[in-house]
C-alpha cells in the first residue's frame, strides 16, 4: 500500500450531511488542509465518494 495526499479545495458548505461526515472522518477540519494517509481499499472508497471536493495525489 502506498501513501496518498488528501487536499480539501472546495468548501463543505451546502453539501449532504454524509459528505460532511466523510471529510471529517478522513481528517480534514478546513479548507485547503492536507492529510497524509495509506492508499487502503476503505480510504480509496471514502475518496472516491468525494473527489469533487478534493485534491489527491500520490505520494512517492
Amino acid at each position: 500500500m502506498g501513501k496518498i495526499k488528501i487536499t480539501q479545495v472546495k468548501s463543505a458548505i451546502k453539501r449532504p450531511f454524509k459528505q460532511k461526515r466523510t471529510l471529517i472522518a478522513l481528517g480534514i477540519k478546513k479548507l485547503n488542509q492536507t492529510v497524509e494517509l495509506e492508499a487502503t481499499p476503505q480510504i480509496l472508497g471514502m475518496v472516491s465518494k468525494i473527489s469533487h471536493l478534493l485534491k489527491v495525489e500520490e505520494v512517492k
